[in-house]
């Protein structure tokens, strides 16, 4: 069993007994992206640092078959955060864990695990990746009867804004937890919000993502309103979005900044980006993995559907930000169609898979778009030569079935999970029978 050394282990337990913490909260992901706990006590934490805890896998989605169902959660104690919790004035601790199997080996149906396999990927490159999401949310009165708070627009700042003090709130908690805010602001639909983090290694800001997920339900809940990351959960506006910027780094310099270049961009950075547009389809279904998903990804609303890149233009899939004269560092690309229901560490993998892809086989872009792509009509962009994402989950799934090199990078496990998981979840929509089709045909049929 590959335990944590005994220094480290001394190290933990000290710091967690200094802080009086009673309960530690053992956190990992199930493959679609839920969060799943494993609470121990003061007196189970050597014993959970040096073994792992053991759970039944059988019952985690995608884990494991009911014949191989032993797995173990080791905790990774570069994680460990010492925080109040919930508003009390106790301490707990929270450890993002492994999943390994009895044997000591890191389980391939890990998504943590799936992450950190592109991650050495790209070191045996040279390369550190760097992520910065913008995760948008809408707060509503409650699940059951999903009313807006506001009615205010992007950036408004105003008695309309009823969520300020919650987002007010939830910043705070999230600076608690060690988690850096660059700033946080009202969406462009009524009651719709964003709360922007800081770039930081891939891995760390999967960890991060979910616990802003987490914090931002929470501190609604114990306001009395409901956060939800659905991607498009009212009609007629915007859906959320979550936009992450990317960037590689190379012996502490940022790979994907060329003074030479157009735009500044290095040919590592034209190759990424020629990578993330060629599986831009085949990704879809790990970015974009829900059937409300593709409410959310069609032309009108700001979320972009055309497979195009371009300079600053919003209406392209992939965007690469203002350059900053003595911000080399900030040189970096913008994914935009990911939405923020996904699995971090699966979407995440997805697209560092892509756009090394791009590097290795040093995968041109296209020509840049110098249009409106969101002014034009789907028949119109065609005849540009630009293709579209996939239009709803069925095509996502089929296009993930027909990318190798994205299935690859996800291993058998998560990849015959995802696309038995997603099929079953397409039956059971296309078979519904819905309002709006008892509305539509029922006094006319």
């Amino acid at each position: 069993m590959p335990g944590i050394s005994k220094e480290v282990r001394d190290e933990i337990i000290r710091k967690i007994e200094d802080a009086n913490v009673e309960f530690i909260h053992l956190w990992f992901t199930d493959v679609l992206g839920f969060l799943k706990t494993l609470v121990l006590s003061i007196d189970e934490l050597e014993n959970a640092l040096t073994e792992g805890m053991g759970f039944d896998g059988s019952s985690i989605q995608g884990f494991a078959r009911i014949f191989e169902s032993d797995m173990i959660a080791l905790p990774d104690p570069d994680t460990l955060l010492i925080q109040k919790w919930r508003q009390t004035d106790e301490n707990i601790a929270i450890m993002f864990c492994n999943v390994v199997t009895p044997e000591g080996e890191a389980f391939e149906g890990d998504p943590r695990e799936v992450l950190k396999q592109q991650l050495r990927r790209a070191a045996a490159l040279g390369y550190k990746v760097f992520l910065g999401p913008e995760c948008e949310f809408f707060y509503l009165t409650s699940a059951e009867d999903p009313q807006v708070l506001d009615q205010a627009g992007y950036f408004d700042q105003s008695a309309r804004d009823l969520a300020f003090d919650l987002r007010s709130e939830t910043v705070h908690r999230l600076r608690q937890f060690g988690i850096e805010v660059e700033y946080s602001h009202h969406e462009v639909a009524p009651s719709q919000h964003e709360i922007d983090l800081r770039y930081k290694e891939a891995l760390k800001m999967a960890d991060q993502v979910v616990i802003y997920k987490t914090l931002v339900s929470e501190t609604a809940a114990l306001n009395g309103v409901y956060a939800t990351f659905m991607p498009k959960p009212l009609n007629g506006v915007n859906g959320s979005g979550m936009h992450v910027h990317q960037s590689l780094f190379q012996d502490g310099r940022n790979a994907f900044y060329d003074p030479e270049g157009k735009w500044q961009l290095s040919q590592v950075a034209r190759h990424y980006i020629g990578g993330l547009l060629k599986h831009a389809r085949g990704i879809a279904l790990l970015t974009n993995q829900w059937v409300n998903s593709y409410k959310r990804l069609v032309a009108g609303f700001e979320a972009p559907v055309y497979i195009s890149w371009a300079h600053l233009n919003r209406s392209a899939l992939v965007r690469v930000p203002l350059y900053k004269p003595g911000k080399e560092a900030a040189t970096r690309v913008e994914l935009r169609m990911a939405d923020p229901a996904c699995n971090p560490y699966l979407a995440f993998a997805a697209m560092i898979a892509a756009g090394l892809d791009g590097i290795e086989n040093q995968i041109e872009p296209p020509e840049d778009i110098d249009f409106d792509a969101f002014a034009l009509s789907v028949d119109e962009v065609r005849a540009k030569g630009i293709d579209l994402l996939p239009g709803d989950l069925n095509e996502a799934i089929n296009a993930f079935v027909e990318d190798e090199t994205i299935r690859e990078a996800m291993g058998p496990q998560v990849t015959d999970y995802i696309i038995a998981n997603k099929r079953q979840e397409w039956d059971d929509f296309r078979t519904q029978v819905t309002p709006w089709e008892l509305e539509n045909y029922l006094p006319k049929l």
